[in-house]
């Protein structure tokens, strides 16, 4: 699937704080925790748990998230696809790196281990 200019500008303009719960609910129903959760957005963003909340309190765009965050150098390894998108072929830069977080998070709720979601090989 193609990835429109209209669909980047949604993803740049929807809210982290709206996505959280979305994230938090996916994880838990698989028996993950929120402590996870964190440190998987920690390890892609660098962001602590204090920032984190930061931007949930701001409701910060994925734009602003995204544009403060020190990607983790072996974000690059996260491939697949992720509601209909194959990440590596997502040519804009912040659509690719929603995605990213998507497929963590995806990872995450279906119970692989830590190491391989953090591309620690």
């Amino acid at each position: 699937m193609k990835v429109t200019p209209e669909h980047n500008e949604r993803m740049a303009k929807m809210t982290f704080s709206s996505v959280y719960p979305h994230y938090v609910t996916k994880v838990e129903k698989k028996g993950r925790t929120t402590e996870e959760l964190l440190q998987v957005i920690r390890w892609l963003t660098g962001y602590d748990e204090v920032r984190v909340q930061e931007f949930i309190a701001e409701k910060a765009t994925f734009k602003t998230f995204f544009e403060n965050a020190t990607l983790h150098p072996n974000a690059h390894l996260i491939k697949g696809v992720i509601c209909g998108y194959r990440i590596e072929e997502i040519d804009n830069p912040l659509t690719q790196q929603v995605r990213f977080l998507d497929k963590l998070v995806d990872e995450l709720a279906k119970g692989r281990k830590m190491e391989r979601i953090l591309r620690k090989k």
